[in-house]
């Protein structure tokens, strides 16, 4: 992937998770890009949709490999996973609550706009789950009970998120993340 068009697609993501889709527009894309205005048409031809949804994809795939790095050292998923959603949760205050999910802010203004930003939205929570799946079937759960504990953990950090940058207060999602490990705790296998 070229440096430009990789740096397109960072810029979008930074932008769009701290002032959504529609605050955030493609000259404003291009300048803080560094980026000539033709290359980002060069390499997004069908434009913002286009480069909203491979944002999307990017944090996806970004944040499912950085939770499989972080945690693969842990061999206790629950471990694993507290320590991760507290990991962000400090991230969140250092960005002064401009950071949390990429997905998250695109997906609440638009998924009822665009079918294709609806469907990367899916395939990026598709990989999120499919990560903490992986983590929790290493522990030893079951299959299908992973899938939808998973499932559970996502919808539950995406609420803690919300709460953190609306409060302006991490502790919304470490509460969560406490939650999440002794209910991992509870239900061992």
């Amino acid at each position: 992937m070229s440096n430009a068009r990789e740096k397109i697609l960072q810029t979008t993501s930074e932008l769009m998770e701290k002032q959504g889709y529609h605050g955030t527009g493609l000259n404003e894309i291009i300048q803080k890009s560094g980026a000539p205005k033709g290359s980002l048409y060069y390499y997004f031809p069908e434009g913002k949709e286009q480069l909203a949804s491979e944002a999307i994809l990017r944090a996806g795939q970004i944040v499912s490999e950085r939770f499989r790095d972080k945690t693969a050292d842990e061999p206790d998923p629950a471990k694993a996973i507290h320590d991760f959603l507290y990991m962000i949760a400090k991230r969140m205050e250092e960005t002064k609550f401009y950071t949390g999910s990429t997905m998250t802010m695109i997906a609440m203004e638009t998924v009822t706009e665009s079918k294709r930003i609806n469907e990367a939205c899916q395939e990026g929570y598709a990989m999120l789950i499919g990560a903490f799946k992986d983590k929790l079937l290493s522990g030893g759960m079951e299959d299908s009970k992973a899938s939808n504990m998973a499932e559970m953990i996502i919808a539950a950090v995406e609420g803690g998120i919300i709460l953190s940058r609306t409060y302006h207060d991490a502790n919304h999602l470490r509460r969560i993340a406490d939650h999440i490990f002794q209910m991992l705790k509870a239900n061992k296998t």
